[in-house]
This record gives structure tokens, sequence and C-alpha cells, in this order.
């Protein structure tokens, strides 16, 4: 039977930690937030992983981890038509193209990225298949788990706390008030410049998030930042409504308010 469940009952270090344990052999599906992982373990070990909607094929890879040129990479998908990876992979290395080292490394830093990405994946569902597994054709690795399971700990971790900092998405951004502030003298990362010419009222910091392609861990790393930088601060978007103080009562009348505040009271010191 296969183990299925939801990510926010069963986070992926405790799936790792669960299949590295017991030595499973079997296939990871995780269905997250747009993107879909298919993630192969054999006797508690990663042997590969793939994001179906990107390109994961070897040559791909290779291009990735800057083993082979961008126009190495087009000329080896024009030419290398249905072969498969291991296939693909003898030819490369006859021809001189990568070393059989290069081919492994390049795919383990893959893999291994595959399985950080789903650490960051906080919604979504999950499937494991045990058995053995069906990838014909492609190139295998055997990856130890415990040192990608300590690195998504401690990423949850991270999450958690920032979590606790920026509890919601869905508010915006707007930069403080502070005369005499240049951000062209401030020191920014890659990441925070393509936060920074995001922010504005009409923004949700989830735009910004979509906009920039980062995820949740991200964004709210780059945002964390900003704030304790101070220069930025968090508001409600432009064009949200606001709750009208007076509606969190059922009823108007100014006794009948109290009243139930005193007996909301009484009830929380009983508890």
């Amino acid at each position: 039977m296969a183990l299925k469940g939801n990510l926010r009952d069963f986070t992926i270090t405790q799936l790792l930690n669960l299949i590295n344990l017991a030595h499973k052999t079997g296939t990871l599906v995780v269905e997250g937030p747009g993107e879909i992982a298919k993630v192969f373990f054999r006797e508690g070990k990663l042997s590969l992983a793939a994001i179906e909607q990107e390109d994961n094929s070897l040559a791909a890879v290779l291009q990735r981890t800057n083993r082979i040129t961008t126009s190495q990479y087009r000329l080896i998908k024009e030419k290398a038509g249905r072969m498969s990876d291991k296939e693909l992979g003898l030819v490369l290395i006859n021809a001189g193209y990568v070393s059989q080292d290069d081919i492994l490394i390049s795919l383990q830093q893959y893999f291994m990225a595959v399985v950080r990405r789903l650490f960051t994946w906080g919604e979504g569902f999950f499937r494991f298949d045990q058995g053995e597994l069906s990838i014909d054709g492609k190139i295998t690795v055997r990856i130890d788990l415990e040192n990608l399971i300590i690195e998504g700990s401690r990423q949850l971790r991270e999450l958690e706390k920032l979590q606790e900092e920026i509890p919601t998405l869905d508010m915006a951004l707007k930069f403080t008030d502070r005369p005499g502030t240049n951000l062209r003298n401030i020191n920014l990362s890659v990441q925070e410049w393509r936060v920074v010419s995001f922010v504005n009222p009409k923004n949700s910091m989830r735009q910004i998030a979509r906009a920039t392609k980062m995820n949740d861990l991200e964004i709210r790393r780059v945002i964390y930042g900003l704030l304790q930088a101070g220069l930025v601060e968090i508001i409600r978007p432009t064009g949200v409504v606001a709750p009208v103080p007076g509606r969190m009562f059922p009823t108007q009348n100014k006794d009948e308010q109290k009243s139930l505040v005193n007996r909301l009271i009484a009830r929380i010191r009983s508890l």
C-alpha cells in the first residue's frame, strides 16, 4: 500500500528520515504549488530526482552545471534525438565533451537541488510507492540522506521563525520615510534588488514572490532583511478595505458589547 498524505501534516524532512531509517526503495511523488517532483530511492539512498515541468535530461543538467555551453546543449538536443541519458553519456564521454566524473557530479548536484526545492514547499500532497524503480535509460547515483535531512531541518526552523515575523504574504510593502536615505548607497544583494524594484503599496508580498520567482522561504528571508535594515515597512495593500471596527461585534449596542467582552474575559480566565 502506498503512503499518502499532506505536506502540512508530514514534512519532506520527516519523509526523508523515514525512508533513510527504513532503508526504503521506491518513488516519492510530491505535488506542490504548480509543480510535481519525482524522487527515487534505493535502499534508503537518493538515486534520482526531477521536476516534471522542466527539462531534466542529461544534456540540460550538464548545461545547468556549466559542464557544457548553451550552444553545445542545443546541438546535442538536435542530434541526440531519442537517445537515452545512458547512451548520450557514453557518446559525450567518447567524444571528449565531458568525463564520467563530470556527469556523476552534475547529476548529484541537480538531484540534491531538486530535494532542496521540496524543503520550501509548505503545501501540497505526497505519495510514496514502495518497490523497484522504473527509470529505464536514466543514470542513477547513490547519495546519503543524512546531510540533506539536517539541511532540511535547519530550513524548516528558519521558515518557522520567519513566519512568526511575517505571518502572511498578503500584505504589501512601502519604503520607510527616512530623509537622506539613498538606496544607491546601500549594499543590497541581487535578490534584494529584485524585491526592492517591486516595492509598491499595490503589490502584495505574494505577488512580488511570483514576479521574482521566489519561494516562501526566499521571499520571507529577503523581506525580513529589508525590515531589519529599516528600508521598508509592512502595510495593507492599496485597494483592500480594512475591517470596520464596529463590525467585530454581533451587536452595535454599547451595553451589550460591554457584557459580551466581560463574558469573554471570564471564559478565558476559567480555561
